[in-house]
């Protein structure tokens, strides 16, 4: 006769679900770090930028669209609309864009660590938070690592390139998805409702003026190169990434799945020497560096209002 089992006692299930909250945040460092680098492939690639954010808000609209019609939503239609521009449209036109001129290494940097940055310092401006010691002594080293890359940037402009666009870029890319954060948290809009929205009303926004306006390269690139586009603008980015992170950050708190994400900038730089055959130069290193060390502070220290 088999003895009954014992069940799992409350901290052993505690700390089970801390576990899968790592799991679950280590999977979205994973997913963003890939991320810069498959969009730094497609922007070296005949795709042009139109098209890695038609990809991206096709697939990903034409999947959770009918999920999307049968769900009461808590946001308002105009709340997700405004939501879409910010995080979907525009985050992903300026994004894509950045990675036509500046390698993922800077992506890793400026978008990834200028997301925090620049939450913070929209917050300090328009929400009335205000940093502590450590909090701004993290604001201090990550706005050093930027400053880092924009003076390089600028350097390689004076030699004829155009690293500073893509930079550019992707700083605007930045503040646009802190808006977003700082929308979607001020309006309480559910994490599962606001993966729908950013994904079907930037689908219905921007699908038409593709089709009709927007220069196109799909054609040109071969149809495996397409599907690894199509599998992680679509699904991995927008969809996969976003649930995984809200799982963490219900399982072990927005702090630690902030932590999490300082780790990457410095993984993407160190992925894209042998994927990208892009080299890390010093002040990269530096920049790399000096923004993960911000990212963890900052996001360690106790917000003040």
């Amino acid at each position: 006769m088999s003895l009954p089992s014992v069940p799992a006692s409350p901290s052993t299930a505690a700390w089970g679900s801390v576990a899968k909250g790592f799991f679950a945040a280590g999977g979205v460092v994973l997913i963003w770090t890939g991320f810069n680098i498959v969009s730094r492939m497609g922007g070296k690639s005949d795709l042009t930028p139109f098209d890695l954010a038609a990809i991206r808000f096709g697939v990903s609209g034409s999947l959770l669209l009918p999920f999307a019609l049968r769900r009461k939503f808590a946001a308002t239609w105009l709340q997700l609309a405004v939501l879409a521009a910010f995080g979907g449209v525009g985050y992903g036109l300026q994004v894509y864009s950045g990675f036509s001129f500046a390698p993922a290494s800077h992506a890793g940097i400026l978008v990834n660590g200028g997301i925090p940055f620049a939450t913070a310092l929209l917050a300090w401006a328009a929400l009335g938070y205000r940093p502590g010691r450590q909090a701004l002594l993290g604001l201090l080293m990550a706005g050093s690592g930027i400053l880092l890359m924009g003076l390089w940037s600028l350097g390689g402009s004076f030699a004829g390139g155009r690293q500073w666009l893509g930079d550019t870029l992707f700083v605007g890319a930045a503040v646009s998805w802190a808006i977003f954060g700082l929308l979607m948290k001020r309006w309480h809009v559910r994490p599962l409702e606001a993966t729908m929205g950013l994904a079907c009303f930037s689908m219905l926004a921007y699908l038409p003026v593709y089709l009709l306006f927007l220069p196109k390269g799909i054609s040109a690139v071969p149809t495996q190169f397409l599907l690894l586009q199509c599998a992680y603008q679509g699904i991995a980015a927008p969809i996969g990434a976003g649930l995984l992170y809200a799982y963490a950050n219900l399982s072990i708190g927005p702090m630690r799945a902030s932590l999490m994400l300082a780790l990457v900038p410095g993984l993407s730089a160190i992925a894209a020497v042998p994927l990208l055959g892009e080299p890390l130069s010093a002040l990269t290193i530096s920049g790399v560096v000096l923004v993960s060390l911000g990212a963890i502070l900052a996001s360690s220290a106790p917000a003040r209002r």
